[in-house]
């Protein structure tokens, strides 16, 4: 049996909950050995997510800060929050604020970073979308996910494998989170917008089409569903976000609509 899932699991689950997370995230992780064991050694599993998964994260979150120009005050305060939110130790943070030194460098290949990347992630989707989940939202506090830093988020999620519709989901879940809005609308009329966005479903639909599209969506961010296949522990608070999110966005469009 392999040792793959369970040094993902148990490395996400220690960065996002502490050791009960790290725990936890193993347990998971031990699920899916079972069903995939494969001939990863323990020692390659474990380069793949400290040399890989980890410093990415913020090299690439450093080196998005800096594609408009300069990074501002307010970019750094959001990586910091992101770096607080993953309940980071002293030692950990510290290292992370060396990544996303690194990244903002001139110098700093992303392209070399994100094939990298994609190789470790390789037969590991929900790593990918974690990892996104966690560039959008450092973009997005940041900067408002400014015209530069959007061209290349695109370009990486679709390096990573991330089809067009789910990184839009993932932008406008990023979004809803933050109260972002584009200029020149209103905050009502950009909180609609984007809970439409969240449900995949246009403005124009049926009632009957967006109850499905809200059951849609809940099924596939269900954490239930989502732990039952063996994602990281780690992701599950993630998932849990997603649909507090996408029920309220649904109780937006029901309230706006008049549904029953």
């Amino acid at each position: 049996m392999g040792w793959n899932g369970k040094i993902i699991g148990g490395a996400l689950g220690l960065l996002a909950l502490g050791p009960l997370g790290g725990l936890l995230g193993a347990l998971l992780g031990h699920q899916f050995d079972a069903a995939t064991a494969g001939p990863v050694t323990p020692e390659a599993a474990a380069a793949r997510i400290n040399v890989m998964f980890f410093p990415a994260t913020f090299r690439l979150m450093g080196h998005l800060a800096k594609s408009d120009g300069r990074v501002s005050e307010q970019e750094i305060a959001a990586a910091r929050a992101i770096m607080h939110s993953l309940r980071l130790g002293p030692d950990q943070t510290r290292r992370a604020i060396e990544y996303y030194t690194e990244g903002k460098q001139p110098g700093f290949d992303a392209e070399r970073a994100v094939r990298e990347l994609r190789g470790a992630l390789w037969g590991q989707p929900q790593l990918a979308y974690f990892f996104m989940e966690i560039q959008l939202h450092a973009a997005v506090a940041g900067n408002g996910l400014g015209d530069v830093p959007r061209q290349r988020l695109r370009r990486i999620a679709t390096q990573l494998g991330i089809a067009a519709p789910d990184y839009a989901q993932l932008e406008a879940l990023a979004r809803w989170r933050s109260g972002a809005r584009p200029a020149g609308q209103s905050a009502g009329e950009a909180q609609l917008a984007e809970a439409y966005r969240v449900l995949e479903v246009e403005p124009n639909a049926s009632d009957e089409q967006v109850v499905k599209a809200y059951r849609r969506q809940m099924s596939r961010h269900h954490p239930d569903k989502l732990q039952a296949n063996g994602v990281p522990e780690s992701m599950l608070e993630h998932a849990k976000e997603r649909t507090q999110q996408i029920r309220a966005a649904y109780e937006l469009i029901r309230t706006q609509r008049g549904m029953t």
